[in-house]
């Protein structure tokens, strides 16, 4: 069975109640023209900055610095076809830290598991190459 087979079958972290995949595998193909080295090489940058921007979300000191960070992991969710955390991130966009700062909170926690799920779902992919 092909690498791409066997990721089909894959379930992230936590899917089992979850009908959407971490990561739309054929959105990603689709950007990348199914070139293999491109798709691995945009995945191992979404792992490497999205916890970085993650982190700048989280420390947000203004709603300016939120709303540019949740911009941030919007346009990097997208690119990889992580369309939960593109949404989660889309509606923190929307928030205020200073009048919200519950629901900024459960954002970022909120976003920092469908991350989670992402990279496992990334970890998956790689065992499964």
């Amino acid at each position: 069975m092909d690498a791409a087979a066997k990721v089909r079958h894959l379930k992230p972290a936590g899917a089992a109640t979850r009908t959407e995949p971490a990561l739309d595998l054929a959105h990603l193909r689709r950007f990348t023209l199914g070139d293999q080295s491109l798709e691995g090489e945009i995945l191992k940058l979404f792992i490497t900055q999205a916890p970085i921007t993650l982190a700048a979300l989280n420390t947000a000191g203004t709603d300016r610095d939120w709303r540019i960070a949740a911009h941030t992991l919007k346009g990097s969710a997208r690119a990889v076809g992580a369309w939960r955390m593109a949404r989660l991130a889309e509606g923190a966009e929307e928030m205020s830290r200073r009048r919200d700062p519950i629901s900024c909170e459960a954002t970022v926690r909120a976003l920092t598991d469908a991350l989670s799920e992402a990279n496992a779902f990334i970890a998956a992919l790689n065992s499964a190459a």
